[in-house]
């Protein structure tokens, strides 16, 4: 009797016939009707093979909604230009990338706005219904979207319950070589894994430093003397929708 779950021998089935169909000189595949993967060049390397992710980080993000004001979409506009992927003009629906989002109390009328986007979940839904492994959470807490075996089903985008990850319906082009995307595949924030692997914040942050209000703020979340870390433990944060468990990367101040 195989030891091997049935959803591994899904998995490794799914990745020996998307590598049959491809080959390696072929630059698309079909994977069902309507539905086509792009393949594109290997991202830059962001770090040394002999780098790996360290598993005794957490990487996450603090967003002071005190200072994140309604008429800046810097954060927006940055991941925009750093991912490559296209503005639309309202910066709370042109990407589940990173959103803009407000709320009002209704008894007093008091209204807040800040980002939304990926929430890096310690455990992830998407990852949980992902059928082909296509969804996955990296050992430093990053969750991320493996394009190549992505077979845009999108039960990922229905288990979210933060609506931060989208389907890519459009053709693409004029794409970033660390960023590959792909018609027919789902995406969702990557905390910018491409400078984070070489030591640097994700783009929404310094951004938001440099042209913004200065409301982000990035680092080692397992690392008590990171400024992270330390903000965390001196002022009072919230998790959206911390009564699911989930454990998210991305924990708000002033909410």
């Amino acid at each position: 009797m195989s030891n091997i779950s049935l959803k591994e021998q899904y998995v490794d089935k799914t990745r020996r016939d998307f590598l049959k169909k491809a080959g390696a000189g072929v630059t698309t595949a079909a994977l069902a009707s309507g539905i086509t993967l792009m393949a594109y060049p290997d991202p830059a390397a962001a770090r040394a093979p002999d780098q790996p992710a360290n598993p005794k980080q957490r990487w996450g993000l603090l967003i002071d909604v005190n200072k994140c004001t309604e008429d800046c979409d810097e954060c927006v506009t940055a991941c925009s230009q750093e991912n490559g992927w296209k503005l639309d003009g309202n910066p709370s629906v042109d990407s589940q990338w990173i959103r803009k989002l407000k709320i009002k109390n209704p008894k007093t009328g008091f209204e807040q706005t800040f980002p939304v986007m990926c929430q890096h979940c310690a455990n992830p839904p998407c990852v949980d219904v992902c059928p082909t492994g296509a969804s996955f959470k990296r050992v430093d807490g990053i969750v991320l979207v493996d394009k190549h075996i992505c077979i845009g089903c999108r039960y990922c985008m229905m288990a979210c319950p933060y609506k931060a990850r989208s389907f890519v319906h459009e053709p693409l082009e004029d794409q970033k070589p660390y960023a590959p995307r792909g018609k027919g595949t789902v995406e969702s924030c990557t905390l910018c894994t491409h400078r984070v692997d070489r030591g640097d914040n994700p783009a929404c942050v310094d951004r938001c430093a440099t042209k913004g209000k200065g409301a982000l703020m990035f680092g080692d979340l397992n690392d008590p003397n990171s400024k992270i870390s330390k903000t965390l433990a001196t002022y009072a944060t919230k998790q959206i929708r911390a009564d699911l468990g989930l454990d998210t990367g991305v924990r708000y101040q002033n909410l």
